[in-house]
């Protein structure tokens, strides 16, 4: 079951989140040969055009079990202040008979800060 965490954005600001990832024993998820996507939208039902992608990449060492996420200034210059997004992170890999394993990792809701500055 993926972890629950809403997130505040500023308008117009570069955004950059890391993620730590860690097994049931609390030791650091190994994410070699792992891949992982992230995305947000105004609600589940969204089609793809309305969900933003998320920068998503896996932190060298893999074996640090670290993902970080990220948005640029213009792509959170166009968020809507007046609504709040969804969004979750998947981590995924093959396992031994070339099977596509999916995990979401994280999820939750995202709340925008409106710009006075542009």
């Amino acid at each position: 079951m993926a972890h629950y965490e809403d997130l505040k954005f500023d308008q117009g600001s570069d955004v950059a989140i890391e993620i730590h990832l860690v097994n049931p024993d609390r030791s650091k998820k190994d994410l070699t040969f792992h891949s992982v996507s992230a995305k947000m939208s105004p609600n589940y039902n969204s089609s793809d055009s309305d969900k933003i992608a998320f920068d998503a990449i896996i932190a060298t060492p893999s074996t640090d079990g670290v993902v970080t996420l990220s948005l640029t200034n213009e792509v959170t210059d166009t968020l809507n202040t007046k609504k709040r997004y969804v969004y979750d992170v998947e981590v995924s890999h093959l396992d031994s008979d070339g099977n596509t394993i999916v995990e979401r990792v994280l999820e939750g809701l995202i709340n925008v800060t409106p710009s006075v500055t542009k």
